[in-house]
């Protein structure tokens, strides 16, 4: 298991390698959740024909999904919007760098491993 706390205490410097790879990957995921907005919009069309109890039902999971998709592209497209201003890679909290390794892992990150934590804790 890897200790969180030692995340932060890692490389934070990013490489103009990495930086690409980090770049690529959102404009992938932001391209998958844009596809997925599409097919949910799509279903929740056809099933406006099929006004039943499970159609009911379906709406609602597609509801939650779409929602949650939104959410991501808009992490991602705010994640692009840094790159583009040069301001990628610093917590929004502490104003410290984020982790490289977190970054490889969730790229639209805002928030170092510690800020994240006290974030969640606080929910």
């Amino acid at each position: 298991m890897v200790n969180r706390q030692t995340i932060d205490d890692r490389d934070t410097s990013l490489s103009v390698e990495d930086f690409a790879a980090l770049r690529e990957n959102l404009h992938e995921q932001r391209l998958f959740r844009r596809e997925q907005l599409q097919q949910l919009s799509a279903a929740a069309l056809r099933a406006d024909a099929f006004l039943d109890r499970q159609a009911a039902s379906q709406t609602e999971v597609r509801v939650k999904l779409a929602a949650s998709a939104r959410m991501v592209l808009a992490d991602v497209e705010a994640a692009l919007k840094r790159m583009d201003e040069c301001r990628y890679g610093g917590c929004h909290l502490c104003r410290r760098p984020i982790a490289r390794e977190r970054l490889l892992i969730v790229p639209q990150a805002r928030y170092c491993t510690r800020c994240q934590q006290v974030r969640e804790a606080g929910r």
